[in-house]
């Protein structure tokens, strides 16, 4: 059973002064207060300092104790140019203190930095606070943007839906833009859709040839042969977020695919199919789909993460650990180095362990006020013969 590295507690606090050469102006002597959420379940899964289960932790605190497992790795890896940094790790679904109180209680006033893996009503509740006082909030695994408008200090670090289907769009248009492209939704699911069409159209006319095909939950590959011209390469856009729909789909294109070149692409959810890690249910045929996250491997920092992960757990970082470490050290760096323009500073590639970040002002039209930031850069990741490999 893997150990946990923090304290079993609501609340810990990580406080680090290592003096090493300044670069850049960062105020002298200045303490930055970073508060980190994570779903850690801690009232659920433990009575006082006593597991509730003798047998083993719980699995749906996992992910959350992995985000914030990797994010302290990373306040103990950066360069703190003479600084200090004090770091809230604070459970999002405690009972005791939940987010409402701990606003209210103003135990969130002084910090300088939000970083949260957190879903509603968490998110937004974070997402009010920041904009209120004036804090940047780095939300770093929600993909949605919950209505949230009109606050520039959001960070949206996972793309949203409608992200990821400009880059779907941006990727067909440059690689595929003249083969036949076809978007296959279920019958009433118009939402992936309806983006599309809203990106295609942006500028009155489309920019790209996309045909509709609807099917209902009965696909097969005959059917399917029927409603595409197969006489130049084929683009197959899976426009569900469901695994069964979208597992029927791959049936239907794998044996065209013998025969004829298919480029099948879908969602960002779907890297957690369990479908397409099956060596043998695809031989040769790749599964694309978006990600805002990739992490290279064996540069520095990657083999640095999980030299000293496997140090401390006896396991590999997860895909959790790595997002927890990637974030903190990103942005509590960038909070370091450029105290007074955060967000004018954030796409700073220095301070990025695996990729560079692309963050954006979303607008609701043109002129009006910015919405949030989001993270525009997302790769195209493909799954073939079980394994998860970059194509784009």
């Amino acid at each position: 059973m893997k150990k946990f590295i923090f304290c079993f507690v609501v609340l810990f606090i990580f406080s680090t002064t290592k003096n090493l050469q300044a670069q850049n102006y960062p105020t002298p002597n200045k303490t930055y207060r970073v508060a980190i959420f994570a779903p850690l379940y801690l009232d659920s899964a433990f009575n006082g300092y006593q597991l509730r289960s003798e047998y083993a932790i719980p699995k749906f605190t996992i992910a959350g104790a992995d985000f914030v497992q990797g994010a302290q790795i990373a306040l103990d890896t950066i360069n703190l140019n003479g600084q200090h940094v004090q770091a809230y790790i604070f459970d999002s679904k405690s009972f005791s203190e939940p987010v409402p109180s701990l606003i209210k209680n103003n135990k969130l006033d002084n910090i300088d930095l939000i970083i949260g893996s957190v879903k509603e009503p968490e998110y937004t509740q974070l997402a009010q606070f920041a904009l209120r006082k004036n804090i940047p909030f780095v939300s770093a695994t929600y993909p949605n943007d919950g209505n949230i408008r009109q606050n520039p200090n959001l960070l949206i670090a996972n793309s949203t839906l409608k992200a990821n289907c400009e880059g779907i769009f941006s990727y067909i248009m440059q690689k595929h833009g003249t083969d036949n492209i076809y978007l296959v939704k279920k019958k009433n699911d118009n939402r992936i859709d309806n983006y599309f069409r809203e990106i295609n159209y942006a500028d009155g006319k489309p920019l790209l040839k996309i045909k509709t095909i609807m099917l209902d939950s009965s696909i097969s590959s005959t059917g399917l042969k029927y409603l595409i011209d197969t006489t130049k390469p084929v683009v197959i856009i899976g426009a569900s977020l469901d695994e069964n729909f979208s597992k029927k789909l791959a049936d239907a294109c794998y044996p065209i695919s013998k025969t004829n070149k298919i480029i099948f692409i879908g969602m960002p959810n779907w890297d957690g199919f369990s479908s397409w890690y099956k060596k043998d249910a695809y031989p040769d045929f790749p599964i694309r789909y978006t990600s805002p996250h990739y992490d290279v491997k064996n540069n520095l920092f990657s083999n640095y993460l999980e030299n000293k992960y496997f140090d401390l757990y006896r396991t590999k970082p997860s895909d959790m650990a790595e997002k927890g470490f990637e974030v903190t050290y990103c942005f509590t760096s960038i909070l370091i180095n450029h105290p007074a323009a955060f967000i004018q500073n954030v796409n700073d590639t220095l301070y990025a362990p695996f990729h560079d970040f692309n963050f954006r002002a979303v607008r609701n039209t043109k002129y009006s006020p910015v919405d949030y930031y989001e993270n525009k850069h997302l790769f195209i990741m493909q799954i073939i013969n079980g394994q998860i490999s970059r194509e784009w």
